[in-house]
């Protein structure tokens, strides 16, 4: 990967390769200098990470930069990052900062910034971020104003106990559920949920590890079918799961160790919540599954499809009364409920699977295997050129007998497919995706990855 392609800066925030070239000190000193000068409400500034090598260096930076602007920082140490969202609310924070890279590989790093309600910025509030980080106007105290630090190690106990509030935990240890951790936070706490409530999962790739994963740490149906779904037969587990090395994002595996895609893991959630609540709307983006639609109709429900990125899915939450949305997420597996005040939280998610078996009674196969077919291809070209624009007009000319839609790059439907070609907000690619109802639509996403590579 070329140097000046290893470093994201936009209103997503920071992202990058860690070293020359990259993602440097200087990057995170400025950024979090930003965020202390861009935080309005007093108290203090709550602090995670995930277990990556470079993750002690980084947080060394952003403690020195929250403490020089006078900011108090409550350090939770190695922790997901729904457990620092979480805490934001419990301790009426003025704001949060995750650092860890999700779903990217070890090299990389990220920070990421929550509000005083513990959820990602709104597009306005990260586009003032990003103002000030350019201008560099931070606002550093004298010696005697500065911050102070302090360690929180019960932070998971805490979170533990808000989700058992939602769950009937002691209902749901009767399943033997398989847990590839990927070497990431969900080991932590997971193994906690094991001595406190007696639950049995199984956890493989559970060393917490900083510098080498077991494997890509991305929840889809490629990875599942990797090293999960062989040992869900074996092991006898009534379901498999794999988290990122975040816990915001989770993919499954049946009973009969089928890799069932990361695509179905808001469908699946939406069918489950939808009946339960008043809400029916479900946010989503314009990369996820039609699926959703489908079964959002079959509770009277509606989707609203909003840009690639969690900036756009917050603007879209604000826009509508909390009772009023029923789920909200992406074609990730990450996915955001009313009960947790709309964190990505992929342990919550497996929690809510878990419950669906339960008061149906049924298989997480039977389950599964209840919906409609769907067929979606993804790929990714690297972006070198800047012709992505002259490439999209060209598409859309192209398509010109579906229905284009032009909020994040190109989206086009007919009645039983639709393609996306989008630049990502997190790494120098393009993406495409193509998904028809039933057999995968092969002959147009050929045609499109190499339309996109002979230009991107």
């Amino acid at each position: 990967m070329r140097a000046e392609r290893s470093l994201r800066i936009s209103h997503v925030g920071l992202r990058g390769v860690v070293g020359a070239g990259g993602l440097t000190a200087s990057h995170v000193l400025d950024f979090a200098s930003a965020f202390a000068t861009f935080l309005q409400t007093s108290g203090p500034v709550i602090l995670g990470r995930d277990p990556r090598a470079s993750g002690v260096m980084i947080r060394e930076g952003v403690v020195a930069a929250l403490n020089a602007c006078g900011r108090d920082v409550v350090d939770l140490g190695v922790v997901s990052t729904p457990v620092i969202q979480h805490t934001i609310r419990r301790l009426d924070a003025a704001g949060g900062l995750s650092i860890g890279a999700s779903h990217n590989a070890a090299e990389w790093n990220a920070l990421k910034f929550f509000g005083s309600r513990g959820t990602y910025l709104s597009t306005a509030e990260a586009g003032e971020l990003l103002d000030i980080y350019h201008l560099k106007k931070f606002d550093f105290m004298e010696w005697d104003r500065i911050g102070s630090l302090k360690l929180e190690p019960s932070a998971i106990d805490s979170y533990l106990d808000e989700l058992g509030e939602v769950y009937d935990l002691a209902a749901l240890r009767r399943f033997k559920v398989l847990v590839d951790c990927c070497n990431g936070t969900s080991a932590l706490i997971l193994r906690r949920m094991n001595e406190r409530f007696d639950f049995g999962f199984i956890l493989i790739n559970a060393q917490i590890e900083g510098v080498s994963f077991a494997h890509e740490p991305s929840t889809t149906r490629r990875m599942v079918a990797l090293q999960l779904a062989p040992l869900v037969g074996p092991v006898g587990a009534d379901a498999g799961f794999l988290f990122d090395v975040d816990s915001d994002r989770v993919a499954i595996a049946t009973d009969e160790g089928q890799a069932v895609s990361e695509e179905l893991v808001l469908p699946m959630l939406a069918d489950y919540l939808l009946p339960r609540g008043p809400g029916k709307l479900v946010i989503t983006n314009l990369s996820s599954t039609a699926l959703l639609d489908e079964v959002a109709g079959w509770h009277g429900g509606k989707v609203v499809r909003v840009a690639v990125g969690r900036q756009a899915a917050i603007d879209a939450l604000s826009c509508y009364r909390p009772e009023q949305i029923a789920a909200a997420g992406e074609g990730t597996g990450a996915v955001m409920m009313p009960r947790f005040r709309f964190v990505y939280d992929g342990i919550a998610s497996m929690l809510a699977v878990l419950s669906m078996m339960l008061e149906r009674g049924a298989k997480l196969s039977q389950i599964v295997g209840g919906y409609p077919a769907y067929s979606i291809l993804k790929g990714e070209v690297p972006l070198v050129s800047q012709q992505v624009p002259a490439l999209l007009a060209s598409l859309q000319a192209q398509y010109s007998d579906g229905r284009a839609t032009v909020t994040d790059g190109l989206r086009i439907d007919w009645p039983d497919h639709w393609l996306h070609v989008r630049v990502s907000q997190t790494e120098p690619l393009v993406r495409i995706i193509c998904e028809q109802r039933g057999a995968p639509p092969v002959a147009l996403f050929d045609a499109l990855m190499e339309q996109v590579r002979s230009v991107a």
